[in-house]
């Protein structure tokens, strides 16, 4: 699968988002060793405490299905800027690579950059 291709699954699924509050969807796609392709979506709540990522929410569909090992994950939104992941996303994504995933992070206009994700996240809390 190309980058634009997992782009933009992503896209679409961050229509599905639920955004009453921040009206900020978000849409990610969880590519896994293997090749299944996960989706995610934020979720957001009264609680903002309590709001779910799109990209915790991909990887949960993951593990959930049986799928452990992530190698590229895209992330997108409506924004002039890219849509990066946070540092609950980035030390969550951690868990189940460590370090060598691939962060496609786009924006509006189709543009994205690439990162590893150790290059986001250097020093990941693990055991």
């Amino acid at each position: 699968m190309t980058d634009k291709e997992l782009l933009s699954i992503a896209r679409e699924a961050s229509r599905k988002a639920y955004v009453p509050y921040s009206k900020f969807a978000v849409g990610a796609a969880l590519e896994c060793r293997g090749g299944a392709v996960f989706t995610g979506c934020n979720v957001e709540n009264a609680a903002l405490g309590d709001t779910i990522c799109a990209e915790r929410t991909a990887c949960v569909k993951a593990v959930s299905e049986g799928y452990r090992e992530f190698v590229r994950i895209a992330i997108y939104a409506e924004s002039q800027n890219y849509c990066m992941p946070c540092g609950s996303c980035r030390q969550f994504l951690s868990e189940f690579n460590k370090g060598d995933m691939e962060v496609l992070c786009s924006r509006a206009d189709g543009r994205y950059v690439s990162y590893r994700l150790r290059e986001l996240m250097p020093h990941t809390f693990n055991y």
